[in-house]
């Protein structure tokens, strides 16, 4: 091990980002260092040079075959040809790099599509590139990447910019106050500017770096509400800033709700209102195109060489070259400084605009989708504006004041101030269930878990992706829907899944698609269950800013949709690990569209889904009506198992941080009950620092994080609490089916049980402990967990004499059997025992509590039995899905010459 440690090394990798990994790492010498490679692609295939701005992507290494120091290049040769920015995410045990990350940066002279491999080499330290895009000052932070020049500072406009042209950012919140006097319901808006309080350079190097701000908004009274975390990400030769955006609701909405929420650019524009442009780009890559005052359409024609600049967003000829009759009444002509675009629903946008705000709207045009791309420039260029997944997280608008001075507005609202109010109260305040036992009547035939107090929107949180680019001319219409295009999705090299599996780096229950298996039964219905819920979310317009990401959990085929309404059959919020089997299937497939909606995914799980501030954080919330409606508040939603795959292939800060927060998660159980209502451990609280956790569901969320710190920093506390966690766990009477214990919370280790209970929950291995502990038992060998967890594996699906003669008792009426059959499938291949291999197939195809292939009948439905046609597969729920997608991907990366007997089940 490097003797300065791991963690000392990832501050100084992950603050400088350097191009070399230049730790001590060279006290172990030279003489282990060796070259490496792997393949890389595109994950939509290669961007187009004129339009890329940068990208940043991780790689997996296998144990021992790379050490830092390392010199990293991109390119098709042996030797690369575009050296990169990097750092390390992740440590294998021995010191050797786990995980990378690699920034690259546009360059006039690269070639996309040559992005085939990178290539890692030993370096010295006299080859480290010292240079850095950003340099801090006392309480100011200033970025130059060559195509523009900004600064960073504390107040409300936080970052400046002077070239290519000036311009001020800063947050902007609209609160609305409502009161009502008799019949009159009164309103007030209060604008809330954000206030940055803290301000860090992130990352950085000499191709890329990340200004993480933190702050507040300035609320009504004085009061500091919506906190945010902004990252800016600048990269070297681009005239891009990629913003993510993140805030924590934190409004009683009894007292305001929340009227607007966005970023607001301020930039001076020069020239006549006739040379300035703006421009809207739909979904469907059409563009709105105008310039502020218009020159055609007049009843006096001004020339068609003067008509024609001015449409294609070029310089108008000077006005002595017009016609008189239209330069001398040019002043008639009305400039529309102001436009509003507002995605209201996923289904509809309309585009207005006015002279001033002083006078009426008009409306401009209406559509289903756009794009949330916009636009406004003058002769020497302009600002372009994007919001990602614009129309999917309606409302949301785009819209441009005083666009005819000097001094515009350009404003990204991730919230539309046009749309209604966010709507963040409770959903229901049952009269009722008032106490635990009408409460647990209610549980009972809705499936919600209610308590008052408990379905609290404070503290969730959401991360949005908003664009800012200047160019130095007009782009016309193709350009600009290429740049839309590029906001939308944009450009993610990725790591060969063949050399990801060979890695080693990830967890055992996957494995790319094998050009043998691809017309197989079981790999067509992986397809088919895929497409049959990307689908559904289309068609059921699972969308909207605190929706989108999310799933539906139990389908109603009387009335032909899903229980969006009824308790905890509602919104899924990660059941049964619905996200990691979305990252399963993508590490199967490879292709972009399961890559996006498993990142839609991850975002909204780890976001909305999670308490990031209050009594209730870092937990998250149960499926319910409401994402943060249920009062069973659990580790098992808040996971770092949801997003790790996601973190590594992309190290993106955000879900870092998320994940870092989930170390000491575990503490909070000393007084929240995961289960509640439905079971679980007790709260312990005459002990200090000990809690009741249960193996499954809480354990394996809380090793996930653990390990996942350990990886990236390399400190040993958390790998020792791994370890007594792991060896009290063995040393249970029963092992993993004693079910739980009382775990000291400083060291990790579990009192042992005295009462020889059995305990097993058909949920415990359903939340990603499967994949942690085939991670641990690769990573920490410890033969009695490892034996503990086979004997987990094997026997929960034994027959009842084997499970008496381990045991002392038959385990009776268990759930969840398909579901379980890739554990079977796990400890078939970890003892290379190929009966229990055959055994998990057969048990798969019976479908006990899960899916057969007949289940996957997907039905059509037209008009008037439904109010839009839609697909419905009654027999298909999102539990058994999500289960059946991993086994599916587990059982065909564990057993594949096992699934013959798939078949001969059926």
């Amino acid at each position: 091990m490097p003797h300065l440690g791991r963690r000392h090394f990832l501050k100084l990798s992950t603050a400088t980002s350097s191009l070399f990994f230049t730790a001590a790492t060279q006290a172990q010498g030279s003489a282990e260092h060796k070259s490496a490679t792997t393949q890389i692609n595109w994950l939509d295939g290669p961007p187009s040079g004129n339009v890329f701005q940068g990208t940043t992507f991780g790689v997996a290494w296998p144990q021992g075959a790379l050490r830092a120091p390392a010199r990293f290049s991109l390119g098709t040769s042996d030797a690369g040809t575009q050296q990169v920015q990097s750092w390390i995410t992740a440590w294998w045990p021995d010191g050797s790099v786990k995980w990378s990350a690699h920034a690259v940066s546009p360059t006039a002279h690269s070639d996309l599509a040559a992005y085939t491999r990178l290539h890692a080499v030993p370096a010295r330290h006299s080859e480290t590139r010292t240079e850095t895009i950003a340099q801090k000052t006392d309480d100011q932070i200033s970025v130059n990447t060559g195509k523009l020049q900004a600064s960073f500072s504390k107040g409300q406009s936080f970052l400046s910019l002077s070239f290519p042209r000036q311009a001020q950012v800063q947050a902007i919140t609209l609160l609305e106050q409502s009161t009502q006097q008799g019949e009159i319901t009164q309103t007030r808006t209060f604008p809330c500017h954000g206030d940055v309080h803290t301000l860090e350079i992130e990352g950085n190097g000499p191709d890329r770096a990340v200004i993480r701000i933190e702050g507040k908004h300035s609320g009504p009274d004085h009061t500091q509400v919506i906190p945010f975390i902004f990252r800016f990400y600048f990269y070297k030769n681009s005239g891009a800033i990629r913003v993510i955006h993140s805030i924590i609701h934190d409004i009683d909405p009894k007292k305001y709700e929340v009227r607007g929420l966005g970023l607001n650019i301020s930039s001076q524009f020069h020239g006549e209102a006739y040379n300035r442009h703006i421009r809207f780009v739909s979904a469907d890559g059409g563009v709105f195109a105008e310039a502020l005052q218009p020159l055609t359409g007049l009843r006096r024609d001004p020339g068609s060489n003067i008509r024609s600049a001015q449409t294609q967003g070029q310089a108008v000829p000077p006005e002595a070259e017009w016609s008189p009759k239209v330069s001398g009444a040019i002043g008639y002509v009305p400039v529309y400084g102001d436009y509003t675009l507002t995605q209201a629903t996923c289904d509809g946008f309309s585009l207005k605009k006015r002279i001033t705000k002083h006078d009426a709207w008009i409306n401009a045009f209406s559509g289903q989708r756009a794009s949330g791309t916009v636009f406004l420039g003058d002769v020497s260029g302009g600002v372009v504006l994007g919001i990602r997944n614009f129309w999917q997280s309606y409302p949301a608008a785009l819209s441009v004041e005083n666009g005819g001075e000097n001094n515009a507005q350009l404003t990204a609202w991730l919230w539309a101030p046009d749309a209604e109010p966010m709507q963040m109260a409770s959903y229901q305040t049952p009269e009722n269930q008032n106490d635990y036992t009408t409460q647990r009547q209610a549980l009972d035939i809705t499936y919600e878990d209610y308590e008052p107090g408990f379905s609290s929107s404070y503290g969730v949180g959401r991360t949005s992706e908003i664009v800012i680019e200047f160019t130095d001319h007009t782009p016309d219409n193709t350009s600009l829907v290429a740049i839309a295009q590029r906001i939308s999705s944009p450009p993610q090299l990725r790591q060969s899944l063949s050399d990801l599996f060979t890695s080693r780096a990830t967890h055992a229950f996957w494995s790319p698609e094998h050009p043998q298996s691809v017309n197989s039964k079981v790999n067509q219905a992986l397809d088919t269950l895929f497409t049959f819920y990307r689908n559904q979310i289309e068609q059921r317009r699972w969308y909207g800013f605190w929706n989108y990401g999310d799933i539906m959990h139990t389908y109603d085929a009387d009335r032909h949709t899903w229980r969006y309404d009824i308790g905890g059959f509602a919104w899924d919020n990660g059941e049964l690990s619905s996200v990691m089997w979305f990252w399963a299937y993508h590490l199967h497939k490879g292709n972009a569209e399961s890559f996006r909606q498993a990142e839609a995914m991850t975002r909204h799980i780890t976001e909305v889904d999670v308490y990031h501030i209050g009594k209730f954080a870092p937990l998250g919330s149960r499926h319910n009506v409401q994402h943060w409606g249920d009062s069973a508040k659990q580790l098992r939603i808040s996971s770092v198992a949801n997003a790790k795959i996601y973190y590594f292939l992309t190290a993106d800060e955000r879900t870092g941080e998320l994940l870092h927060v989930q170390v000491n998660a575990v503490n909070r159980l000393q007084d929240i009950v995961p289960g509640r209502k439905t079971g679980g451990a007790a709260a312990i609280k005459a002990q200090p620092h000990h809690a009741t956790v249960s193996f499954g569901t809480d354990w394996g969320a809380i090793a996930a994080a653990w390990l996942l710190e350990w990886e990236r920093t390399g400190d040993e506390p958390w790998k020792n609490k791994l370890l007594a966690s792991m060896t009290s766990i063995a040393a249970q009477p029963h092992g993993f089916f004693t079910g739980l214990g009382v775990m000291d919370l400083h060291t990790g280790e579990f009192a042992q049980d005295r009462t020889g209970a059995l305990s097993v929950s058909h949920l415990s291995a359903m939340f990603g402990l499967p994949e942690t502990c085939s991670e641990l038992i690769m990573l920490l060998p410890q033969p009695d967990f490892k034996n503990a967890w086979l004997d987990y594996c094997t026997l929960y699906l034994a027959d009842a004499q084997n499970q008496k003669n381990k045991l002392g008792q038959a385990l009776h009426h268990l759930n969840l059997r398909q579901a379980h059959a890739r554990l079977l499938a796990y400890a078939g291949y970890t003892l290379r025992d190929t009966a229990l291999c055959r055994q998990a197939w057969r048990i798969f195809a019976q479908g006990d509590a899960g899916l057969l292939l007949s289940d996957f009948q997907i039905n059509h439905l037209s008009p008037p039995a439904v109010p839009e046609a839609v697909d419905e597969a009654p027999h298909i729920s999102t539990n058994a899905a999500a289960q059946w997608g991993l086994g599916a991907t587990g059982l065909m990366a564990l057993a594949p010459q096992e699934e013959n007997i798939f078949y001969e089940t059926l």
